[in-house]
This record gives structure tokens, C-alpha cells and sequence, in this order.
């Protein structure tokens, strides 16, 4: 296997994703600051979840992280625990928000996720093939 991998007790796995949340209506509201509280707020969470924040950017009305997670996360758990959270401590500690967003709103409904595996889903496919060859 190409890459570094995590271990517990019983797998040997390597689980990587890049997570795309967008601002309701997607308003121009995040900043320096707020997107570095928001990484906090998500490395906070993400203990809990046993989940670790790889990398990670944003544009005013959008974020990606990239993130690795153990075969027990429960992502969708995660990320509604993780939108909730931010969205309120978010919107407490910049009251300016407010301006800009109303009611209990700060992110889109949903998101975008996806795998990042690290190998083309072909290539996968052909080792499998190959496996009873050698």
C-alpha cells in the first residue's frame, strides 16, 4: 500500500476526505479570523470523532478541509455536530454576522465530501484483477 496508514486494534486503514461547507446564501462572511476559529472549532469536535484536520483553506463564502478519519466515524454525525456548533459559537463571537445572515442560519443544508483515497479507482480495479495471478 502507497502511503502512510493508521492502525487500531483490529484494521490497518488509511481514510482521507475533502470537505467543502458553504455560507448560506453564500454571503461573503468569512474572514482570517473567523475561518481560523472555525479550524479550531472543528480540530475541537474532531477529537471527539476521532478525526484530524490534514489541511485546510477558504474563500469568503466557502471552506475545504481535508481531514483523515478511523473506519468508526460516524462523518455524518460529525459534520451536522461540527455545522451546528460553529454556526452558534460562530455567530456569538461575531455579532457582525448578523448583518449578513439572520435567524439560526450560517451554513448551506448541505455539503460536499468526498474520498481521497489516493489511487484512481481504475488502478484499484486492476490490482484487485491481478491479485490471483502472481
Amino acid at each position: 500500500m502507497v502511503g502512510e496508514v493508521d492502525r487500531n486494534q483490529h484494521s490497518v486503514y488509511r481514510l482521507s476526505y475533502h470537505l467543502v461547507l458553504v455560507i448560506k446564501y453564500r454571503r461573503n462572511v468569512i474572514n482570517q479570523d473567523i475561518f481560523d476559529r472555525l479550524i479550531d472549532i472543528f480540530e475541537n469536535i474532531g477529537e471527539k470523532y476521532s478525526i484530524e484536520c490534514s489541511q485546510s483553506n477558504w474563500e469568503s463564502d466557502h471552506i475545504h478541509i481535508l481531514f483523515k478519519a478511523s473506519p468508526q466515524t460516524e462523518l455524518s454525525k460529525f459534520i451536522n455536530a461540527y455545522k451546528s456548533s460553529s454556526s452558534r459559537l460562530i455567530k456569538k463571537e461575531h455579532p457582525e454576522i448578523r448583518e449578513f445572515l439572520w435567524k439560526s442560519h450560517f451554513w448551506k443544508t448541505g455539503y460536499f465530501i468526498t474520498t481521497t483515497g489516493g489511487a484512481n479507482i481504475e488502478t484499484v480495479k486492476k490490482y484487485i484483477e491481478n491479485q490471483r495471478k502472481k
